[in-house]
């Protein structure tokens, strides 16, 4: 593990990078955003009470110099954000209610993001995915071509890393779905130097079953070759047809993968989720993320059991997310 983020940050450092950390009075955040600075890996941009942070941290004897501190109740860009909020939601809010608004944390960080004036945020310290997400999808929305976002975990042992989609987001994703969650992984697992080989996972290999579930998945396959006919990705596959070499040769000789996938891109939320924990708890693999994708720009999600050291990691990862665009 220490590898992968020793290369993410030698990709970060130098870069002036400004991460969005709105739980700027959070005992976990307020330590990781101050290794973050004191290394010099990104400018972290605290969200909360100016005093009340400085005290904090004092208390915890962590220094905050090399951070920002902004409080949405006294923040001098106010006006702009407002204004620029009211036209991004394009009349479903108005300047009133849009001042009422940014005065929570997500919001008001979600829009220095989308003003230029962060990179990235991460967030779900002390808040639900959906308190961080929502902002996200109606301020920063997902790019062009992609109609959900998702969200991938790096799973990582020793030498080995492969990404694992979607566990995270989409209950039931359908083909479209499923198509773009398989091109977005391979943008990301580039990121962490893993070159894409994609498998599209389900219970039949290569027609060897038939019901709606396994055209859902065939069909994806299609789908995904057209919108990136480079790609080498492949599928209806079964995990062992996709993963071993020797089960390839019997299941699908013709296939470019030759049970050599290493980003898989399961058919369902349910699949995705208990796959990425079988392999976590039985295989010893370290689960890196929720990694969230198909945004315009970086927003990640913590889990509210997070320590310091998953948000450490998380702000590296929003960083070379950030640097990758």
């Amino acid at each position: 593990m220490s590898d992968l983020f020793e290369s993410l940050k030698a990709k970060i450092s130098g870069n002036n990078l400004r991460i969005v950390f709105p739980e700027g009075q959070d005992e976990r955040i307020l330590t990781a955003a101050g290794r973050l600075a004191k290394e010099k890996l990104v400018t972290p941009v605290l969200i909360g009470n100016i005093k009340q942070v400085q005290e904090k941290a004092k208390s915890l004897g962590v220094s905050v110099e090399g951070a920002e501190i902004y409080d949405p109740h006294n923040y001098m860009m106010m006006d702009e954000l407002v204004a620029s909020f009211v036209e991004r939601r394009k009349g479903k809010a108005t300047e009133e209610e849009a001042r009422k608004i940014l005065l929570d944390e997500n919001y008001f960080g979600t829009m220095l993001i989308f003003t230029n004036k962060a990179d990235g945020l991460v967030s779900g310290a002390a808040h639900s995915t959906a308190d961080t997400v929502r902002p996200a999808l109606q301020i920063i929305k997902t790019k062009e071509g992609v109609r959900k976002t998702s969200g991938v975990f790096i799973m990582v042992r020793e030498d080995e890393k492969y990404v694992f989609a979607d566990c995270a987001i989409n209950i039931a994703p359908d083909s479209t779905d499923l198509a773009e969650i398989a091109i977005e992984s391979a943008r990301t697992a580039q990121m962490f130097d893993i070159e894409p080989r994609v498998a599209m996972l389900s219970f039949s290999t290569k027609g060897s079953a038939k019901s709606p579930e396994t055209d859902r998945v065939a069909e994806a396959v299609q789908e995904a070759k057209k919108m990136n006919p480079m790609l080498i990705l492949d599928g209806e596959f079964q995990f062992d047809a996709a993963f071993v070499p020797s089960v390839a040769q019997k299941k699908a000789p013709d296939s470019p993968l030759q049970g050599d996938a290493n980003i898989f891109i399961f058919p369902s939320l349910e699949a995705g989720n208990i796959g990425y924990k079988i392999a976590q708890r039985l295989g010893n693999f370290e689960a890196v993320g929720p990694i969230l994708q198909g945004l315009n720009r970086p927003v990640n999600d913590l889990s509210r059991g997070c320590n310091e050291e998953d948000v450490y990691k998380l702000g590296i990862i929003t960083a070379a997310q950030a640097l990758h665009k």
